[in-house]
């Protein structure tokens, strides 16, 4: 048994000598590799600050500009109705074409009034007829009475038989002049210029029977209209900036520009604030503002709902920053800064409007601030941070709005 003893632990005595040199082996291939790449092993662990891309504060002059829904209403609106009753017996224009002031549109069937036309000039005639008997037989007793030839009454009666027939004529007078205007309405024109819309009636109906029936509408739209609403508290805060020079007003009036609801593309013409209402809607708390555009191809629909961004006014002072240094929570906004000792701070801000892709900051910060823009997910506050200029990628993009 123990030649087997001392066989089995100079196998093991070899084992343990052979595996102390590949560990030998393995500590001296690291340090050579070390020493290869003039790299030294960290002490203690430790690891560098972590690189974010901050921007600097600085106050900038930045336009005023709210963005708001509105709707394109036509300059002028009319509806085109019957006015007197009868057969409608054509339509004489292109719907959806434009039509000029005075145009016709629809004829009704004249006869009926041309009848009544008739009938109220024989009767003015037969006035006219009745009053020159009368005031010769006037004439006729002037001298009588004054010889006692007939009586003061019958003399009274004649002169009031006179009178009345005057009157008769002027009443039929007026007859023929309503007849000839319900004449006129059976031709149906444009009560103003602009596009005509879709017959609300075809040939051979009845119109006018009761109610003065609706025809078309006729609509001019250029320039065109849009009408929006403001809230009341921002045209307070907007006057009170202004009142206290902290933002410098619009000179000329405040510029407006569209924006289709279907696209972000901006419409060619910039448009003027025509006026802002003095009252406030009590069910949204919103003020009612209305602004002009030219629309000479007829490109802007009325009806539609647009988006209007508009410049009422210039921050000469205003500190922004990128919209992807803001970080909003529950607890509201913020943003991270690397302070002068070089560690990461949270400063809470008030960013309540946009400017492009930057947002401007009303509260919180003060300017020199070196904002975190990227590395937002590297750093934790109170950790130390390297800042290093933050380099905006070049990619194509809009045109700012220029205040």
């Amino acid at each position: 048994m123990r030649p087997v003893r001392q066989i089995s632990n100079i196998i093991m005595g070899l084992s343990m000598r052979k595996s102390q040199r590949i560990h030998c082996v393995a500590a001296a291939v690291a340090v050579l590799a070390l020493s290869a790449c003039g790299q030294k092993a960290p002490q203690g662990g430790a690891m560098p600050p972590a690189e974010v891309g901050v921007v600097t504060v600085t106050p900038s002059a930045v336009a005023v500009i709210n963005e708001l829904p509105g709707r394109l209403e036509g300059v002028r609106t009319a509806e085109v109705r019957a006015r007197v009753e009868g057969i409608v017996l054509s339509r004489n224009y292109t719907e959806g074409g434009e039509v000029k002031a005075g145009q016709v549109l629809f004829r009704i069937d004249p006869a009926p009034y041309q009848a009544q036309l008739a009938s109220a000039k024989a009767q003015l005639e037969r006035a006219e007829a009745n009053a020159v008997s009368a005031r010769q037989k006037a004439e006729r007793y002037k001298p009588l009475v004054a010889a006692n030839a007939v009586s003061k009454q019958e003399f009274d009666d004649a002169v009031a038989a006179a009178g009345q027939a005057n009157a008769d004529i002027a009443a039929a007078k007026a007859a023929v002049t309503t007849a000839q205007i319900n004449l006129g309405y059976t031709t149906v024109t444009a009560p103003i210029s602009g596009r005509v819309g879709r017959a609300l009636v075809t040939e051979g109906a009845l119109v006018g029977k009761g109610e003065a029936t609706k025809l078309t509408v006729v609509e001019q739209v250029d320039p065109i209209w849009v009408t929006f609403t403001q809230p009341a508290a921002e045209v307070a805060r907007l006057r009170r900036a202004i009142e206290t020079g902290q933002v410098k007003g619009v000179n000329g009036g405040a510029r407006v520009h569209l924006f289709p609801e279907a696209g972000d593309r901006e419409y060619g013409q910039t448009g003027k604030l025509l006026f802002t209402d003095m009252t406030v809607d009590p069910t949204t708390g919103s003020i009612t503002l209305r602004a002009e555009f030219p629309n000479a191809k007829r490109e802007l629909l009325s009806g539609t709902f647009v988006r209007v961004k508009i410049e009422q006014g210039v921050d000469e002072n205003a500190l922004t920053v990128p919209q992807r240094a803001l970080i909003r929570t529950a607890q509201g906004a913020s943003v991270m800064v690397v302070g002068a000792d070089g560690k990461v701070a949270v400063v809470p801000v008030k960013a309540p409007q946009a400017i492009d892709d930057r947002w401007i900051i009303t509260e919180g910060l003060k300017g020199g601030e070196k904002v975190i823009v990227e590395g937002l997910q590297k750093v934790q506050p109170g950790a130390p941070a390297k800042a290093v200029p933050f380099q905006a990628p070049k990619t194509a993009s809009t045109p700012a709005t220029q205040g």
